[in-house]
């Protein structure tokens, strides 16, 4: 549940683009994750364009037989990246829900559908206002990627789960040298203010590194959290 939490909100959308990053027709982002200096799992996201997106997150090694997660993430976006859908299948532990989440735009309303997959039963089922454009988690580090905000500056933007609806912030802090497995990098480090009760009720900070060259590549996330849970850090390993 943690390293799932810990992309998923890394992945916010936070504003409408300042400098338009230029698409591909489809791109593949291979994360690392480290936990208490071990290796943690993979997480691997997919872009078709700007109107598809898929996220598959998996513990692997000693994390994976203390805690198995596999979850699967879809979702499906209008121009400007606006949700249309959400879709999450996620085995973690015994635990193991499907989640279903429609937004009609016209309506202006967002439909929240998840189920038990080990009994068949419905867990939750409701319904939100949204604005006519909202985004979601995924839909968020592309949406960061195409911005430019000076350091020190900060934007923000309404995004939803379907469960609840808040106006994000991100803030550019400074440049740092960043050192991945794909080399060295100088870039910008953001914070996105969603822990403490704002979009996740867990205390901790969300940092972001995102390259300065025309790629705009996300290569470094990290959650930290409190003692007891310790820091996660995602690295990039490979793009496609």
């Amino acid at each position: 549940m943690i390293l799932r939490i810990a992309l998923a909100a890394t992945l916010v959308s936070f504003a409408a683009p300042a400098t338009a990053l230029a698409q591909q027709p489809g791109e593949t982002l291979n994360f690392g994750i480290e936990w208490r200096f071990v290796r943690a799992g993979d997480a691997q996201v997919k872009w078709s364009g700007d109107s598809r997106a898929e996220l598959v997150l998996r513990t692997t090694g000693i994390v994976a037989s203390l805690y198995s997660v596999l979850d699967t993430y879809h979702s499906t976006y209008d121009p400007g990246l606006c949700i249309t859908a959400i879709s999450l299948e996620a085995h973690e532990g015994r635990r193991n829900r499907d989640v279903k989440v429609t937004f009609d735009r016209e309506k202006k309303r967002a439909h929240f559908l998840e189920k038990d997959l080990n009994t068949g039963a419905t867990a939750t089922n409701k319904e939100i206002d949204v604005p006519a454009c909202a985004h979601d988690v995924m839909g968020g580090l592309h949406k960061l990627r195409q911005l430019r905000p000076a350091i020190g500056k900060s934007v923000e933007l309404p995004i939803s789960d379907g469960k609840k609806i808040i106006m994000a912030k991100v803030e550019a802090q400074q440049r740092e040298t960043i050192t991945t497995p794909l080399g060295q990098f100088s870039a910008i480090r953001y914070e996105a203010f969603l822990f403490n009760g704002v979009f996740y009720g867990r205390k901790g900070r969300l940092l972001i590194w995102i390259t300065e060259d025309e790629k705009r590549l996300p290569i470094q996330v990290r959650i930290q959290l409190p003692f007891y849970v310790g820091t996660i850090t995602l690295q990039l390993e490979k793009t496609q």
